[in-house]
């Protein structure tokens, strides 16, 4: 018998926000072994957390108040490294790698494409950074990725396909990259257990009754390589957990 462990991965949108809305205590209940946060928005100390029995690593945007990701881990890590080693892509604080002994676990919040656009550019550099980053942590051990990757996969992974067409997290290139980390050697391990499961989503606007309605998008998520899908044993996705515009998403595995 191999270990058990739960992994969490939640963009808090803002940590410091998210714990005036009651995250310690939903961090206490959910009780992962690792908890993976995106879109923190602060640097380590500037808000009081109880994290004990647990080790803690950040990696905080340049700029104030932006973007930014936390690890927090029961078990004491191989190592840790911030970023993929490449400028462009390291002043905003969006990738924490931490190596265990069976896998590498990648916490990510992929930049968004932004209003008209603007960053779709910029948006495909990274994506094809970043899939050759995961791709040479693969060959060493098995990789987990999971974060807010700002992208609905397909039209089952958002409520209004047709008219998010042309919108940021929708798009035919960003939706396209996805597929193209997929092929290389990744599964969408939310997808290799709920195949045909519609209106499960990750992240609802702010619009009153938007969530209550559950419009939403399932950008969040929880991919690995394909040799590691014999040891995940679940896969899913906590809508009942407020705090956020989006909700946590977890994985159960067995090493």
């Amino acid at each position: 018998m191999g270990i058990n462990l739960k992994l969490i991965s939640w963009n808090v949108n803002g940590l410091r926000a998210s714990l005036k809305k009651g995250f310690m205590e939903k961090f206490k209940e959910l009780d992962a072994d690792v908890f993976c946060l995106q879109e923190t928005k602060m640097m380590q100390g500037q808000a009081e957390l109880d994290l004990r029995g647990y080790e803690e690593f950040w990696n905080s945007a340049d700029k104030k108040g932006y973007s930014g990701t936390a690890v927090f881990t029961k078990t004491t890590p191989i190592a840790v490294a911030n970023g993929m080693d490449i400028d462009e892509h390291d002043r905003e604080g969006r990738v924490i790698t931490v190596e265990y002994e069976k896998f590498y676990l990648v916490n990510v919040y992929t930049p968004n494409s932004q209003n008209e656009l603007r960053r779709l550019d910029y948006r495909m550099r990274w994506e094809d950074d970043f899939r050759e980053f995961v791709c040479s942590l693969d060959k060493i051990k098995p990789v987990l990725i999971c974060g807010d990757l700002n992208v609905a996969h397909t039209e089952m992974d958002i409520k209004n396909a047709k008219s998010n067409v042309r919108n940021a997290g929708f798009t035919i290139e960003e939706r396209t990259k996805l597929t193209t980390l997929l092929d290389v050697g990744f599964t969408d391990y939310f997808r290799h257990f709920n195949p045909e499961k519609t209106d499960a989503y990750t992240w609802w606007s702010y619009m009153p009754g938007v969530r209550e309605r559950n419009v939403g998008w399932r950008i969040d998520y929880f991919l690995g390589s394909d040799r590691f899908v014999e040891n995940v044993k679940d896969a899913f996705i906590l809508p009942e957990i407020y705090g956020s515009d989006h909700c946590p998403v977890g994985l159960e595995i067995d090493v």
